[in-house]
C-alpha cells in the first residue's frame, strides 16, 4: 500500500501538468477578450501564449522520456551485472581477469557471455557471443550462462556440458512471444586440468591465444562446429586436446567484436600483434593484458564500437614445487603449489 501511494504523486505530476497547460490554453482561447481580436498584436499575443505552452509540453514530455530511459537502463545495467557477475581474481591457482563493452556506448549491456568456475572436473570456461545486442540479448545470455554454471558440475564429460547449453537455448528460443528462426550463439567450452591440460569444444567461435613467453599462437586451428541454434549437434562430441596451459603461460578468449573493429580507413584490428606487444610489460597478469588490450582497441577504433566485445585472460600461476626423495617408500615427485589469492589492482 504505501508503495502506491509513493507512486501517485509521480503520476499525477506526470499527466497533471500537461492537462493543465491545455486548459489554460485553451481557458485564454475561448475566455480572454484579447484572443477574440484580429489584430496584429492580439494574433501575436496569441500565438506566443500558445507557442509557450507547446514549448513547455515538448519540455515536459522529454524530461519524462529520458527519465524512462535512464531507469531502463539502470535496470538493464543491474541485470547485467547480475548475470556477468565480478569473476574472482583466482580461481584454483589461475588467475582470472575479464570484461566487455557494449556496442551501444549509452549502455552496458551487450550480448556475450563468459564464466570461469573451478569443478572437480578441472576448471572450466565459456565464451560465447550472442546473436544481436543490446537489452534483447540478455534472455538468451541468461538461459545459456544459467546452463553452464549448473552443466559443468553435473557432466563430467564436457560434451555433455555442451548439449546441456543447446538444449537450455532450444528452451529459451521455444518460450518467446516472438521466436526469431537464426536465433544463434557462439560458444567456447574450455576444460584445464590440474595438469594444466586443456580441452575444447567450440561452436563457431574465434580460437583463443596462447600465450607462451613471448610466443603468440592460436590454440587450435581446427575448423569449429556450427554455433549453437543453427544445426544440431553431432550424436558424438569429443573434445578436442589442445596442449597445456604451462605455469606462467596465459590463455586470452575473446569474442569476435575484438578482431571485426575497425579504424577510420576500414582495417580490422589486429588482435595477435597487440598480444605480441603486451607480452613486452613486466609483470605479465591478466589485468595488464586486459588494459592493454582494451587501450589499443579504442585507440584504433577512436572510440567508435559496432560491435559488442568481451576478453577474458587465464593464467596458470600454480608454481611447481620438487619435492624431496621419499627413500624406500618412494621417489621424487612433482607437486602443483597454490599460493595465496593475490590482487593485481
Amino acid at each position: 500500500m504505501f508503495r502506491i501511494k509513493g507512486r501517485i504523486p509521480r503520476k499525477v505530476i506526470a499527466w497533471g501538468l500537461p492537462t493543465a497547460w491545455g486548459a489554460m490554453a485553451i481557458t485564454y482561447k475561448l475566455t480572454c477578450p484579447l484572443a477574440q481580436q484580429d489584430g496584429l498584436g492580439a494574433r501575436v499575443v496569441t500565438s506566443a501564449v500558445f507557442f509557450a505552452v507547446g514549448t513547455g509540453l515538448i519540455v515536459h514530455v522529454r524530461q519524462a522520456l529520458l527519465r524512462e530511459l535512464r531507469q531502463v537502463r539502470r535496470v538493464a545495467g543491474a541485470a547485467q551485472s547480475a548475470l556477468l557477475r565480478p569473476l574472482p581474481a583466482r580461481v584454483d591457482g589461475l588467475d582470472v581477469a575479464a570484461a566487455q563493452l557494449s556496442a551501444d556506448r549509452s549502455a552496458c549491456v551487450g550480448g556475450d557471455l563468459y564464466e570461469v568456475i573451478a569443478t572437480e572436473h578441472g576448471v572450466r570456461a565459456v565464451m560465447g557471443d550472442v546473436r544481436g545486442h543490446g537489452i534483447t540479448a540478455i534472455g538468451t545470455v541468461a538461459a545459456v550462462l544459467g546452463s553452464f554454471r549448473e552443466a559443468v558440475h553435473d557432466e563430467p564429460d564436457l560434451g555433455r556440458v555442451l548439449q546441456r547449453l543447446d538444449r537450455a537455448l532450444a528452451r529459451h528460443v521455444r518460450s518467446r512471444d516472438d521466436p526469431v528462426s537464426e536465433e544463434f550463439v557462439t560458444v567456447l567450452l574450455l576444460e584445464i586440468g590440474r595438469d594444466g591440460e586443456i580441452a575444447a569444444l567450440n561452436c563457431g567461435h574465434p580460437w583463443p591465444y596462447l600465450l607462451s613467453g613471448t610466443s603468440v599462437a592460436p590454440l587450435a586451428r581446427a575448423d569449429p562446429l556450427p554455433p549453437l541454434g543453427l544445426f544440431p549437434l553431432p550424436p558424438e562430441l569429443t573434445p578436442l586436446t589442445c596442449g597445456s596451459l604451462l605455469p606462467g603461460d596465459s590463455l586470452v578468449l575473446y569474442t569476435d567484436g575484438v578482431e571485426d573493429a575497425r579504424d577510420g580507413r576500414g582495417r580490422f584490428f589486429s588482435l595477435q600483434a597487440a598480444l605480441a606487444g603486451a607480452v613486452r610489460h613486466d609483470p605479465i597478469t591478466p589485468q595488464t593484458i586486459l588494459r592493454t588490450l582494451f587501450a589499443a582497441v579504442l585507440r584504433h577504433t577512436r572510440g567508435r564500437r559496432s560491435d559488442d566485445m568481451a576478453l577474458l585472460v587465464l593464467r596458470n600461476d600454480r608454481t611447481p614445487v620438487q619435492c624431496m626423495p621419499l627413500g624406500a617408500r618412494g621417489t621424487a615427485r612433482a607437486t602443483t603449489h597454490n599460493p595465496q589469492p593475490t590482487n593485481h589492482f
